[in-house]
């Protein structure tokens, strides 16, 4: 599973692999460490070759074509492509991260959003989307060129291939 950040990446692919009754994979999981430090390069890719080692399946969900190649990519039957229109991703981000920064939310290890990282601080995961929504649109076009894919724009085409999903 692919997308910009809020595309709904997450949310998608945990109700997916629970309607296949296989493991869902969360990248950022792997990917984080306890204050926002980022695993080295190998420490990530063994842990998401354990992840996905064994089994008769899974859904993945991230991006990270930069630390782990395409190794998910080649394993995978068909890559999902969540592609919403950027004001959708951008108004699900603001929701998510309003949420997160309201019930101070645990992600991944000991991190939580904070209103300085996501509101005032060139990092922000908001201006990260905006500045980088089309670049990565193109990027992700040209990456599931060579794998079998699908590429979900809306809300409905998301509910139907869910609903068909066996």
């Amino acid at each position: 599973m692919i997308g910009s950040t809020g595309s709904g990446k997450t949310t998608f692919a945990r109700a997916l692999a629970q309607r296949l009754g296989v493991p869902h994979v969360e990248l950022d999981a792997l990917h984080w460490e306890p204050g926002w430090v980022e695993a080295p390069v190998e420490e990530l890719r063994a842990r998401v070759t354990a992840a996905l080692g064994g089994g008769d399946g899974w859904v993945v969900d991230g991006n990270y074509g930069s630390r782990l190649g395409t190794s998910v990519l080649e394993q995978a039957d068909e890559v999902v492509w969540l592609d919403p229109p950027l004001p959708t991703s951008f108004w699900r981000l603001l929701r998510r991260t309003v949420r997160r920064l309201r019930t101070r939310e645990l992600l991944w290890g000991t991190n939580r959003e904070s209103l300085r990282q996501a509101f005032l601080s060139r990092n922000s995961i908001l201006v990260y989307l905006l500045k980088t929504h089309r670049r990565g649109r193109r990027r992700r076009a040209e990456l599931v060129a060579d794998y079998p894919h699908v590429r979900l724009r809306s809300a409905r085409e998301i509910e139907r291939y869910l609903r068909e999903a066996t």
